[in-house]
């Protein structure tokens, strides 16, 4: 064999193996993987780094973005859907079961007033009262008393998480230790919270979610506490700690105005009531005399417009010793 053919069998040997070399080794040795790989850990690792470097600016903004969705649901809670006010006063009704009571209320309220004479005018005026005022003025009654028995209750569940987030506890066990120990309204309260979290939704909202099924400002303050500390960290035994003390400290001011407030709420029910007192004893000595007051046209009047200033008054009075803190 020439020696030209050999070194011509030689190169081409030498060629193969190189191109063998470029294109298949990486392939059998797994070379090419570890390089994606390398490349896809140093992508994912870039945004950490970024955010380690501006840890403070998006931490505040984060702060800033919580904020300003407790405030648009805070708009949202001071006008609910007559859904929303069903569930705030404890009740399971519907809205159809509410608008049909409502109905009801007031076709009791009609016949009964047409049946006792004293006009359709004033049976008109009951049935309005007794379908749009009565119903809603129980809802707000048994709203009113469900937030005052949450209010009893709220800082003893507070105090409850915090001793369970310092015993090493996650925050979610302490509230599920809550849900299944405290009483009504707050048991409801914290099941709720739980059962929202499960389902998928961050336990910072579900607990922003709070205030508005209890429209209280003790409520948006535990919201806005566990949803920043969710965000951006920090100490949340602490924090739930102060806002305990918050809470204790409310609950006395509280109390405090209540006593102080006492003496005048005194002062305007025996004045609110001294008229119909009197009104009442008047027609048991003498019935003749007083009997003018609803027999005449212009007794009827007098009467009517000494119902509205005595309403008046009353509310006024209702006004200058409630006091909102």
């Amino acid at each position: 064999m020439p020696i030209e053919t050999l070194a011509v069998f030689f190169l081409a040997a030498v060629a193969v193996g190189g191109v063998a070399w470029v294109f298949v080794y990486p392939l059998l040795s797994g070379e090419r993987t570890a390089e994606k790989r390398k490349a896809s850990v140093a992508r994912a690792d870039a945004p950490i780094r970024g955010t380690a470097r501006n840890a403070g600016k998006s931490r505040r903004d984060q702060v800033e973005d919580t904020l300003k969705e407790l405030e648009a649901r805070q708009r949202k809670a001071n006008n609910p859907p007559l859904s929303v006010r069903i569930a705030q006063a404890g009740l399971s009704w519907s809205k159809r079961q509410f608008i049909l009571i409502s109905a009801l209320c007031g076709l009791f309220g009609f016949v009964v007033v047409l049946v006792s004479g004293t006009g359709l005018i004033a049976a008109l005026t009951t049935a309005f009262v007794a379908a749009f005022g009565l119903p809603r003025w129980l809802l707000a009654h048994l709203k009113k008393r469900r937030e005052n028995a949450f209010l009893e209750r709220f800082p003893d569940a507070v105090d409850v998480i915090v001793r369970g987030i310092k015993a090493g506890l996650p925050l979610i066990d302490s509230i599920r230790a809550v849900a299944n120990d405290s009483d009504e309204p707050v048991r409801s309260e914290f099941q709720a919270i739980v059962e929202t979290q499960t389902v998928g939704i961050p336990l910072g909202d579900a607990c922003a979610k709070l205030y508005e099924r209890i429209p209280l400002p003790e409520a948006n303050f535990f919201g806005i506490v566990v949803s920043i500390q969710q965000k951006s960290g920090g100490n949340l035994s602490e924090a739930l700690g102060n806002l305990s003390r918050v809470l204790r400290d409310r609950k006395k001011m509280k109390a405090k105005i209540k006593a102080m407030s006492m003496e005048a709420k005194a002062s305007a029910t025996i004045i609110a009531a001294l008229p119909v007192a009197v009104m009442l004893l008047v027609y048991l000595t003498s019935p003749n005399y007083i009997e003018l007051l609803w027999t005449e046209p212009l007794g009827r009047l007098m009467l009517a417009a000494s119902a509205f200033w005595m309403f008046t008054g009353v509310m006024v009075m209702r006004k200058m010793i409630n006091f909102d803190f």
